[in-house]
């Protein structure tokens, strides 16, 4: 089994990619996998860097007792490019943004959270919508969706 490198990507990374970042990382641990995963997160903005996990996130992580509370919102680089395996963004307008910023994807990495899913769809901002269930819903989906590909596809 090989070792991932996976990037989750949305506008701030204050909502939707630190909550799949977490999550993710502690549905692997839970299934014993985390020793093959590195996993960060990212934004395709300047707008919210150096700012903490939007308290909406943290509420639900908080609720699930996941910590959270070193996470600061960083803007993804080239270099990530090289270095993840997986870029994964929550919606059409984060993987354009990607696509813009890497070159089209040369090599193929980019994704959208919930291709994987059996409802393929973006994931909503919570910052507009006020709806963090919902998109905790959603890419706890995702994070399972994603890690069933992996398995499928002998990836992990």
């Amino acid at each position: 089994m090989r070792n991932l490198n996976i990037l989750f990507v949305c506008h701030g990374n204050i909502c939707r990619s630190p909550m799949a970042e977490f999550l993710f990382r502690d549905y692997v641990r839970k299934k014993g996998l985390e020793d093959h995963f590195y996993i960060e997160s990212a934004a395709t903005s300047y707008e919210e860097i150096g700012n903490r996990v939007h308290h909406g996130t943290r509420r639900i992580l908080d609720s699930l007792g996941i910590d959270c509370s070193g996470k600061r919102a960083r803007r993804m680089t080239k270099a990530d490019y090289l270095d993840f395996d997986y870029l994964i963004g929550m919606d059409e307008e984060n993987i354009r943004n990607m696509y813009r910023f890497y070159d089209n994807d040369p090599e193929g990495k980019i994704i959208q959270f919930l291709d994987y899913s059996e409802h393929p769809r973006a994931i909503a901002d919570p910052w507009y919508t006020g709806n963090f269930e919902k998109t905790y819903q959603d890419i706890k989906e995702g994070c399972e969706s994603f890690l069933e590909h992996l398995k499928k596809e002998g990836i992990i």
